[in-house]
């Protein structure tokens, strides 16, 4: 019964791995593939010696070589498409920038190399990622998100206070939406709840603007919200790339009823929801 016992628990070990990666958004682009949970675009590239280097030293380095260059080139085109906002994708910005584009096939190039595999006859596999944070997101978030300064807290006594909120969470499951590197959340006046304009840019470039996970459980646990957080139901996406999210006129309310909610929106302690 003990090597029954230790198979057993020898696969749950291996399947816990598993069970965590499940709670992170990730969107297949192409040939690769963007982790919104822990912001990085990761691709893999194969690369194989011509039949006349078979057998010579050169062989593997050759392989290695194709393989990265394969890596970098799939890279590329995934972060291509990755949304900026409801109605940008990068692609758009490089094709009109020749330095912006300069300065992401740069850091793509850049990418780090996580795996390297050898396979039996020749070829060789390599993972490359690049952080979609920091240098690359202060490169393509929109210039409008500028530094703000600390906010004064000022309260509006018509609204009852529920106390000051740590972050907020916004459910947007079951609306189609599609993430982005800097989402809007609106009310239903279409006015701006939450957005460029009121995150100050070394958060945002730091962190993201928000975080975005699959379940209620991983976004309530989750640092960048942890304590007081807010938890609110999308009504609808919106935008051509269906990453801005309406919210109801009530919770915006609750939102804006002290400068105090302001704070935690300019350090960008947001988290959505989606599928």
């Amino acid at each position: 019964m003990r090597p029954l016992k230790f198979f057993i628990t020898f696969l749950l070990i291996l399947s816990i791995p598993a069970v965590c990666f499940s709670n992170d958004l990730v969107e297949n682009v192409g040939e690769g593939q963007i982790n919104w949970t822990k912001k990085i675009a990761r691709a893999k590239g194969i690369g194989a010696p011509s039949r006349s280097q078979m057998g010579l030293p050169s062989a593997r380095p050759l392989a290695i070589r194709a393989a990265k260059l394969d890596a970098y080139r799939n890279l590329l085109e995934a972060v291509k498409g990755i949304r900026v906002d409801a109605t940008t994708v990068i692609t758009n910005y490089t094709t009109s920038n020749d330095i912006v584009m300069t300065k992401v096939d740069g850091m793509v190039k850049g990418a780090k190399v996580i795996k390297l595999e050898y396979m039996s006859d020749g070829t060789v596999e390599v993972t490359v990622e690049i952080d979609l944070n920091k240098g690359f997101a202060q490169l393509v978030l929109p210039q409008d998100i500028k530094q703000v300064e600390t906010i004064k807290p000022m309260v509006d006594n018509s609204i009852q206070s529920e106390g000051v909120f740590s972050g907020l969470i916004v459910d947007a499951r079951g609306l189609s939406v599609r993430p982005a590197m800097a989402p809007k959340i609106i009310d239903e006046n279409q006015k701006e709840v939450y957005g460029s304009a009121f995150v100050s840019r070394e958060f945002a470039v730091q962190q993201g603007m928000c975080g975005y996970v699959k379940n209620v459980t991983a976004a309530k646990s989750n640092k960048r919200v942890k304590g007081n957080a807010l938890l609110v139901k999308g009504i609808k996406s919106m935008g051509p790339g269906k990453s801005n999210i309406v919210i109801s006129n009530a919770d915006a309310a609750r939102l804006r009823s002290s400068s105090k909610h302001l704070s935690f929106m300019r350090e960008c302690r947001v988290i959505i929801i989606v599928d």
